[in-house]
């Protein structure tokens, strides 16, 4: 679990099993069984070609960061947890998320630089999918 601060999401019909997933340690993506566009955020028609045939898979939860920032200021909770970095990680599977990138030196850092996922838990029975250098 990381310093940083955790929100419960909003989960819906579309997303359920999404979060229930990370709760288990647990990342889940649609692939549309139209094309093999790997989807995120998860949702149930096909942003590429528009097909509602999609299906869950389990990610490996690795990738690279493909940009970043570090954010050495906050308002409210994010105040306290400063410095931090906010990134864009581009999983092996395709997509690219945004995340924090946690458990490192905010200034080591580096685009290119390999990641696995990590959970922080809400308290709600899900967690938050965050990444730490592989």
């Amino acid at each position: 679990m990381s310093d940083l601060p955790v929100m419960a999401p909003v989960v819906t019909v579309e997303t359920a099993d999404y979060w229930a997933a990370t709760a288990e340690g647990r990342l889940l993506l649609k692939r549309c069984d139209a094309c093999a566009h790997v989807i995120w955020y998860p949702r149930a028609i096909c942003p590429d070609c528009h097909s509602t045939e999609t299906s869950w898979f389990e990610a490996s939860g690795q990738g690279a960061i493909y940009t970043f920032t570090v954010n050495r200021k906050g308002d409210g909770p994010w105040k306290e947890a400063a410095p931090y970095v906010l990134a864009y990680v581009e999983l092996d599977e395709g997509p690219r998320v945004m995340t924090n990138i946690v458990d490192c030196d905010v200034d080591s850092v580096a685009i290119g630089q390999r990641v696995t996922a990590v959970w922080d838990d809400t308290g709600q029975g899900n967690a938050l999918l965050r990444f730490r250098p592989a």
